[in-house]
């Protein structure tokens, strides 16, 4: 029994040994996970702060062999702004963009009108001209003005054509309206200034076929009565409509102002007044604008339009259509065929054919480039033009080829090229 027991006891002293062994054990196995937790995480933070404080140093600051050729670097990079300037400086050279407000200058539609004597013309409906704003670059080497272009237009307000109807009849009429006589309006509405010029105070409109007695005449206006109305008008804008009686009437062929082919080349020259009209008659342009040279017969089929224009804005018809000649090549241009520009008006030599105007036919240019000559080469500012007009005298430096020259064209020798035109025409007389 007492072996028995002795022997429990034993038994449950070794039992009690093996669970305190164990014990130790598992709190040796968790303090040790614990420290080693501690020591990876106290690494993942020492990993973190490696990287955070040296690692981009470590990228960035690894070196390349390629060649700095092939390197592709921002355009910013690439532009020395110091060398840059210091260059320009050197070269002398710089650009100026200025934006002017000019005037936009009106189309004039002709149309044929049986009804009418050959050659007389009527207004039908006045020209307004309209506004747009010009962006120029002007470039400049050593403080000298080299180039000047249009780089933009952009229109604030729309122009309204002139119409002006032209006489086809069999006969032709040179009556003179006398103050006294009666005149009729021609165009669709005519304005009655307080004074004979456009710019002044509008008394009232008129509307087409309203009688007219004339008190006064004085350049392109008439001073008229209409009812209670008294004032200025346009003359161009009105027609005396006696056309039955016989000392009106007469052919061009009979015509006592044409000038002999003599009187005509006695005035020509070099240094020739062009903001006079050469005097030929509609005749004569048609005879001398009739040419092989002209392929496409479009100065031909046209010719009435340089007799037109010296009929209404004192220009001589024959050096325009010179210029049309020298700017076209007989009107053979890529611009001339396509956008009915016969001068080239508007294009700039950076970018000729996209800054040309276009055109409805060849009459619309003629007349445009015509007033623009007027206006702004021919005559000093100030000059009383057409439609009781005054002139600009923008770039006038003279009504002669070497005047117009000096600010029309960039070529030096235009003047000569189209004086060499107008010869070889006075010459076909």
């Amino acid at each position: 029994m007492t072996k028995k027991v002795g022997k429990g006891k034993i038994i449950l002293g070794d039992i009690m040994k093996a669970k305190d062994k164990k014990r130790k054990f598992v709190f040796f196995t968790l303090k040790n996970i614990i420290i080693f937790l501690i020591t990876l995480i106290s690494i993942f933070y020492i990993i973190i702060f490696y990287h955070y404080y040296f690692g981009e140093s470590v990228v960035y600051a690894t070196e390349t062999t390629a060649p700095i050729e092939n390197l592709k670097l921002s355009q910013a990079e690439k532009i020395d702004i110091d060398s840059y300037i210091e260059n320009n400086v050197k070269e002398g050279t710089r650009e100026e963009y200025s934006v002017e407000e000019v005037e936009l200058e009106y189309t004039t539609k002709y149309k044929n009108n049986a009804s009418l004597p050959n050659g007389t013309l009527q207004v039908v409906q006045e020209g307004r001209e309209g506004k747009q704003e010009i962006t120029t670059k002007k470039t400049y080497q050593n403080d000298e003005l080299i180039n000047e272009e249009q780089v933009s237009a952009k229109i604030t307000k729309a122009a309204v054509n002139k119409i002006v109807e032209v006489g086809t009849g069999s006969g032709s009429s040179n009556y003179e309206v006398k103050v006294g006589d009666t005149v009729y309006v021609t165009s669709d509405r005519l304005s009655v200034m307080v004074e004979a010029n456009e710019n002044s105070q509008k008394v009232a409109t008129l509307s087409k076929n309203n009688e007219l007695k004339v008190l006064g005449i004085q350049d392109d206006w008439y001073r008229i009565r209409s009812g209670s109305i008294i004032g200025y008008v346009k003359i161009e804008a009105t027609t005396h409509k006696n056309y039955t009686q016989e000392n009106e009437i007469q052919d061009n062929s009979t015509n006592t102002n044409q000038k002999s082919r003599s009187e005509l080349l006695s005035t020509l020259s070099f240094d020739m007044l062009l903001n006079k009209p050469s005097g030929l008659t509609l005749e004569q342009f048609k005879k001398i604008l009739s040419d092989n040279k002209d392929k496409n017969k479009i100065f031909e089929q046209n010719a009435e339009y340089f007799y037109y224009i010296e009929k209404q804005y004192n220009i001589n018809g024959v050096f325009v259509a010179a210029v049309g000649i020298h700017e076209s090549s007989w009107g053979t241009s890529k611009i001339a065929k396509e956008k009915y520009n016969l001068f080239g008006y508007g294009a700039y030599d950076s970018n000729p054919y996209n800054g040309a105007y276009t055109f409805s036919n060849y009459s619309e240019s003629i007349d445009l480039i015509a007033r623009v000559f007027v206006k702004y080469y021919l005559n000093p500012k100030g000059t009383s033009i057409y439609g009781g007009e005054t002139a600009s005298g923008k770039y006038y430096n003279g009504s002669t080829l070497t005047g117009i020259n000096t600010r029309y064209a960039t070529d030096k020798n235009w003047a000569n090229g189209v004086y060499s035109h107008m010869k070889y025409l006075y010459n076909k007389l």
